[in-house]
């Protein structure tokens, strides 16, 4: 694999971003062919020209050889806990499953951490789903420490 580059997301990006996102999906994982076709699927694009409107948010994707080989998105979250620290969420981080353990996800999170820090973030914040416990070493490695426990819910 040649150098890992990232940038930002393209609208021609989404069928490979949402793709890499059925793939990494721990509660079910879909088949290459099956991601392919779930990627193309026009809820993502939908939802990507909403990610692109918004100051908030940034989505990203890791490229090597001409091909996307990851993704992950930022967002900026204002706050006024601990007198008004910015915090950032990085959220949706998938690489290629063939990939996993070659540096791709490293890339990322570096990426991730430095354009934290040049939008102003002073406390950056992910989660991952109970499941995966090799990501979890990962974060940790990264520094990442298991502060909090999470709850979600599903609304529509």
């Amino acid at each position: 694999m040649s150098t890992v580059i990232v940038r930002e997301a393209r609208a021609e990006d989404v069928p490979r971003i949402a793709a890499l996102i059925a793939m990494g999906n721990a509660s079910r994982p879909m088949t290459a062919a099956e991601a392919e076709a779930e990627g193309r699927l026009p809820a993502y694009a939908e939802a990507f020209a909403r990610v692109a409107a918004s100051e908030a948010n940034h989505l990203f994707v890791a490229e090597a050889d001409g091909r996307v080989v990851g993704t992950y998105q930022l967002t900026v979250l204002p706050g006024i806990a601990e007198r008004g620290r910015t915090r950032g969420k990085i959220e949706s981080v998938h690489v290629d499953p063939t990939l996993r353990g070659t540096g791709v996800g490293a890339v990322m999170m570096r990426h991730a951490l430095e354009v934290a820090r040049q939008v102003g973030i002073g406390l950056i914040e992910l989660s991952s789903n109970k499941s995966r416990t090799d990501a979890h070493r990962f974060y940790e490695r990264l520094g990442f420490a298991k502060s909090h426990e999470g709850f979600k819910m599903v609304l529509d």
